[in-house]
């Protein structure tokens, strides 16, 4: 057996164990909610950032704290507000006076956006101008300021919270922005026995010790082993064919696409549908993706990406509907997609 291989195969049980201990370590913390954290896990695996969408109280901020915790990275919050400027997240240039020779200089002071593990806190509560402070860093892993480039440590990720009930006095994100996104995870209500199991957990005494389960050398090596997985040509044509649906104006498209669509999902959709694939295969013991992995996250991978219009609103179709016929209409390779 190829030594390549025997690396990758070491490597896989390596990722396993470690998101079995990362896991294990969020439970001392985080009540249920297995899949919100496993596509957190998911989008680290990738190398991407994420977005977690839920109404105040369920623990979006905690699970994103006590991950950066068990990780071996470096963690910074940010509260967005309306009064937060650009360069208190890229950081700006001062006048430092040597005290040795008396002369001054420029010296740049780094933002809180130089981590690994950047929490973006109510990122639809600063303006545009704010918001767009991170298209460089998230893009390209560099920020700029003053013509001058600053390159950020590997990895990095942006996972960010909004709140969709509260919409006054908010900013909703421009398209240009979701897109760098790779999921808008929902986190939604526990059922009534593991919101007992909160409500028991978290009015006693408490004295949690969470451990380290994962170093940013891991990751890196983790995202590198994530981009081997092969898939199927059968698998990355149907990933390609369900974006390619939820467009209107395409060839042999759906007429409820037509009538409640204005945009739909771009080419990174298709990108992350395979990356994401990649990885939640990797996280289940299997090397190689199936149809199962691209509708498993078709979701969180395509919520954000799809723009209604004003006939869906008024009959009220969600981006969730629209995705729910898409699985159910797009052929799967059964059927005759790779045929």
């Amino acid at each position: 057996m190829p030594q390549a291989v025997i690396d990758d195969a070491q490597l896989v049980e390596k990722l396993r164990a470690g998101h079995q201990e990362v896991l294990k370590q969020i439970r001392k913390v985080i009540i249920a909610q297995n899949e919100v954290v496993d596509q957190v896990m998911i989008s680290l695996m990738v190398g991407a950032h994420a977005m977690i969408t839920g109404v105040p109280g369920l623990a979006k901020t905690l699970l994103i704290k006590t991950l950066a915790q068990i990780l071996d990275l470096s963690f910074k919050r940010i509260q967005f507000t309306p009064d937060l400027m650009p360069a208190d997240i890229t950081g700006t240039d001062i006048i430092q006076e040597d005290i040795s020779t008396g002369k001054r200089e420029m010296v740049f002071v780094k933002g809180p956006i130089f981590a690994n593990i950047l929490l973006a806190d109510e990122i639809n509560r600063t303006p545009p101008k704010t918001q767009a402070a991170l298209l460089e860093s998230m893009e390209e892993l560099q920020v700029t300021v003053q013509g001058v480039t600053y390159p950020m440590d590997r990895p990095f990720f942006v996972l960010a919270t909004q709140n969709p009930i509260e919409l006054e006095g908010t900013y909703p994100l421009p398209e240009a922005q979701l897109d760098r996104f790779m999921f808008n995870i929902i986190i939604d209500y526990l059922n009534a026995d593991d919101e007992h199991e909160v409500i028991a957990a978290t009015t006693a005494p408490q004295d949690i010790q969470l451990e380290r389960a994962i170093t940013g050398a891991d990751i890196v090596e983790f995202q590198k082993l994530v981009r081997r997985v092969p898939i199927p040509e059968s698998v990355s044509r149907y990933a390609v064919a369900l974006v390619r649906a939820s467009r209107p104006g395409q060839d042999g498209n759906m007429d409820f696409i037509k009538e409640y669509v204005n945009w739909g999902a771009s080419p990174r959709a298709a990108q992350y549908l395979v990356l994401a694939g990649k990885a939640r295969a990797l996280l289940h013991g299997r090397f190689n993706v199936a149809i199962e992995d691209v509708q498993a996250l078709a979701y969180p991978v395509m919520r954000h990406r799809i723009l209604t219009n004003f006939h869906a609103e008024s009959q009220r179709v969600t981006t969730e509907e629209i995705i729910r016929r898409l699985l159910e209409i797009v052929p799967t390779p059964k059927s005759g997609l790779n045929k």
